[in-house]
């Protein structure tokens, strides 16, 4: 069994980062221990009601990663999503470095923003600094909004296929890290991603049908589906379409049983299907 570092927060109402990323990722035998950043009553998308609450767990963050140490854990790998600060950022920074050796894998999921625009609370300099860290990663994997202010670029909701390939291998810094970018329609009702394997320099796309729906959780989903894949040995190709599958099949039986996406996609029933690499 593979064991990784999960660096998300916590919401507890809602699926999307953590309550995402470990069932997912155990589904498909990887053990992942969570690195909480914070802890959230519930999601940012649900509409403000002036009951929020959030917990930042920043300081906490050093002193689990110390007591990990003083324990001899030896982690496989490392997946990091959504950070609220330089701090956050400083201190994966710095455990991404000491962690690495011979065949440990790295993910930043590069969370900034969506829909063109980036969130409130990445600040130009903020967005700077993720971008530092995923200078670590072997894996990197942006949606188009985060792609293009990783490469100053302006937001383009639907590059063809050549802008697709120019992103990618800039994204890739010459070969250095593979890249998935996400969020990505080729054809018509269709939604899926497209890669760059740094260890082949080919670059692959998957599609899937769409579920009509803003669904919470999906990259989240994506990321662990992709990530497990790889941690079995699997080609990032191979990995991306069967992130790209089950995100499209847990979202279109969500909207099959009437389910709310804000509350995001029912993937659980189907976690079988992973653990049998269907």
């Amino acid at each position: 069994m593979k064991h990784v570092i999960a660096a998300h927060d916590l919401s507890g109402f809602g699926r999307c980062s953590v309550t995402v990323v470990l069932p997912t990722l155990a589904a498909m035998g990887v053990r992942a221990y969570p690195l909480l950043t914070a802890y959230l009553s519930a999601h940012t998308a649900f509409p403000p009601t002036g009951k929020e609450v959030f917990l930042d767990l920043t300081r906490e963050m050093s002193a689990v990663l110390e007591h990990w140490q003083a324990l001899g854990a030896r982690f496989d790998g490392f997946y990091s999503g959504f950070l609220g600060s330089p701090a956050q950022m400083d201190i994966l920074t710095d455990c991404l470095r000491r962690l690495r050796r011979p065949g440990f894998l790295a993910m930043v999921d590069p969370v900034m923003g969506d829909n063109g625009h980036p969130y409130r609370t990445y600040t130009p300099q903020l967005c700077a600094r993720m971008a530092e860290l995923a200078e670590l990663a072997d894996v990197i994997t942006p949606n188009l909004t985060e792609a293009a202010i990783l490469l100053g670029e302006p937001y383009d909701p639907a590059p063809g296929p050549r802008k697709v390939e120019q992103w990618l291998r800039r994204l890739s810094l010459d070969g250095r890290r593979s890249v998935v970018l996400t969020g990505l329609s080729l054809a018509p009702e269709s939604l899926g991603a497209a890669c760059l394997d740094r260890e082949t320099g080919q670059v692959h796309t998957a599609q899937a049908p769409l579920a009509h729906g803003r669904f919470s959780g999906t990259g989240d989903l994506f990321a662990s589906v992709t990530l497990g894949r790889l941690l079995a040995g699997h080609p990032l190709d191979r990995a991306v379409r069967d992130a790209v599958d089950f995100v499209s099949l847990a979202t279109r039986a969500t909207v099959d049983r009437g389910g709310d996406p804000l509350e995001g996609a029912d993937f659980e029933p189907l976690l079988g299907r992973l653990a049998h690499g269907e």
